[in-house]
């Protein structure tokens, strides 16, 4: 009697670790990576960016450092039309210190909220304020959207490309 409870203690030990393995692989994010100007899909959507420069903002808005700015062409693939808000970007350099986002009026073009539809590309702008310097590697990082419900993480290096494994 007690061997068969020992049995049962040691498979239900067992078949609760596979359980929480399954789970855990189930739900590790996907980094998908690409190069600026290239393509690549985070959950529903297809996105391309692309390095546009730096600027020093506008007489209501001062960068402390530099702006840092990107091109975001979207394209929704799913058939519900989905949020896209500039908090789903962020910026990373060589020592992994995350950037995010500045909101200003700085064009017309610049995101702030917005939605897509279905397969209609739609582009916009926005910039991070960063210590740039021209010969270190930048990484855009996009997120995907509560109400895209993806694991998909993007990473596109946008200056000085040399290392492919963008996760390093």
């Amino acid at each position: 009697m007690v061997r068969i409870v020992i049995v049962v203690i040691i498979a239900a030990l067992f078949g609760s670790i596979g359980f929480a393995m399954y789970y855990y692989i189930q739900f590790q994010p996907n980094f998908v990576i690409a190069n600026a100007g290239e393509p690549l899909q985070v959950g529903p959507v297809k996105y391309i960016i692309e390095y546009e420069g730096q600027h020093n903002g506008d007489k209501e808005t001062q960068p402390e450092h530099t702006f840092v700015k990107i091109r975001i062409i979207a394209e929704n693939l799913n058939e519900d039309t989905t949020r896209m808000y500039g908090g789903q970007f962020f910026i990373l350099d060589e020592d992994d210190k995350k950037y995010q986002a500045v909101y200003g009026q700085f064009s017309d073009e610049d995101l702030y909220q917005d939605h897509l539809e279905l397969n209609k590309p739609v582009s916009w702008t926005t910039q991070f304020d960063i210590p740039f310097d021209e010969t270190e590697q930048y990484r855009i990082g996009i997120l995907p959207s509560k109400e895209q419900s993806s694991i998909d993480i993007g990473m596109v290096c946008i200056t000085n490309c040399y290392n492919l494994d963008l996760r390093s």
